[in-house]
């Protein structure tokens, strides 16, 4: 309900792009700090459940500490609460999907988790707009009603049963550490590494998606529309991540992933020149593609790679990494756009894609590991 309110909220109390690029930057690596260390303790523990309730927790109270104050601290203290619950519960929750599919279903499996999620982001944000829309600008109330839904997840999350005997239940020989992402990438299977490691150069450059939303407004779109799009490009993601997640278990998880990287190019080169409303249309379809062909698919090839007691470990290390990685996107993208331009950012952006999607097809040459 409320990402694409954000850019806008705090354009509206006189934050700029920097700003709002540190701070979505930071809100990041917090999250990918968390997931490593709490997937770390997922694993040694041998539970899953209590890690998802209280993530879910966490991102709930999150939501109406934004309708108190506007002060930069305390937007930037609910920001890392509401990332901090999201890297608690991923880790475990990304375990319990892995451990309900096999090797040649975990593409679907994380593709309909997708589907599930971003539904969330379909009518969560259509809710924002319809409220927007009779009540322009009353950001504060719009907090407050976000809270429902979050409480309703930590309800929902009452239901679910621990699946016992999917992960070791020894307990931890050793204090885990909050950069178990380090530990853990020096004894990660080489195969690992490598795909890691191309993964992390695109994150490198490619930054929060709250600058595509930036470019619709400084391209002279209204709140309704920034929204609407950001609606219609979540629908098209929800829509296709399970059908692709399938496409993608019968012909290669691989070649899924690197079309969706080529699409995401062509995303960007067209955001560099593009002011037109009808395009932007035309390109968040393709951006839904894009998310459909590589967010559950990179986890699903993580997970296919190493054993059941280290998947939360695993994909947590890897966004450990992913976060820092997004600080740095971010927190660039911020400084470039201010320096030189939307377009230069976006163009830079496209190009190193390229060079990952290079990469990828050279790594695809050198080992047969993945599927």
């Amino acid at each position: 309900m409320l990402y694409p309110v954000m850019p806008l909220f705090l354009k509206h109390i006189g934050y700029t792009a920097i700003f709002i690029g540190v701070l979505e930057g930071i809100a990041e690596a917090v999250a990918g700090l968390s997931k490593s260390y709490f997937g770390k303790l997922s694993d040694s523990s041998g539970k899953r459940l209590p890690f998802v309730q209280l993530g879910y927790a966490f991102s709930a109270i999150s939501k109406p500490m934004l309708a108190i104050f506007v002060y930069p601290w305390w937007i930037f203290l609910s920001r890392t609460i509401d990332r901090l619950g999201k890297g608690i519960r991923t880790g475990a929750r990304d375990a319990m999907l892995s451990d309900a599919g096999t090797k040649e279903t975990k593409a679907r499996i994380f593709g309909f988790h997708r589907s599930m999620d971003t539904l969330g982001a379909v009518f969560g944000p259509a809710v924002a707009l319809l409220y927007l829309y009779f009540y322009p600008e009353d950001y504060t109330s719009l907090f407050l009603i976000a809270f429902l839904p979050g409480l309703l997840a930590i309800v929902l999350t009452m239901q679910l049963r621990e699946n016992k005997g999917t992960v070791s239940t020894e307990p931890a020989k050793k204090r885990v550490s909050l950069f178990a992402f380090a530990s853990y990438w020096k004894s990660s299977p080489a195969q690992y590494k490598r795909l890691v490691a191309g993964l992390l150069l695109f994150a490198l450059f490619n930054s929060s998606d709250i600058f595509l939303l930036l470019k619709m407004k400084e391209s002279g779109l209204g709140d309704t529309a920034v929204i609407g799009i950001y609606i219609f490009y979540n629908l098209v993601y929800a829509l296709l991540a399970y059908p692709i997640g399938i496409i993608a278990d019968r012909i290669g998880l691989k070649r899924i992933f690197i079309a969706g990287l080529v699409v995401f190019a062509g995303v960007y080169i067209g955001f560099a020149f593009n002011n037109n409303v009808t395009v932007f249309l035309l390109l968040f379809l393709l951006y839904g593609i894009y998310a459909a062909a590589t967010e559950g698919i990179s986890k699903a090839l993580i997970s296919n790679m190493v054993s059941k007691n280290e998947t939360a470990t695993a994909i947590g290390t890897y966004s450990g990494f992913q976060s820092i990685c997004a600080l740095i996107a971010s927190s660039l993208c911020g400084l470039l756009w201010y320096q030189f331009g939307s377009m230069f950012t976006f163009l830079l952006t496209a190009g190193i894609t390229v060079v990952v999607v290079v990469y990828l097809i050279f790594y695809k040459r050198t080992t047969t590991v993945i599927s």
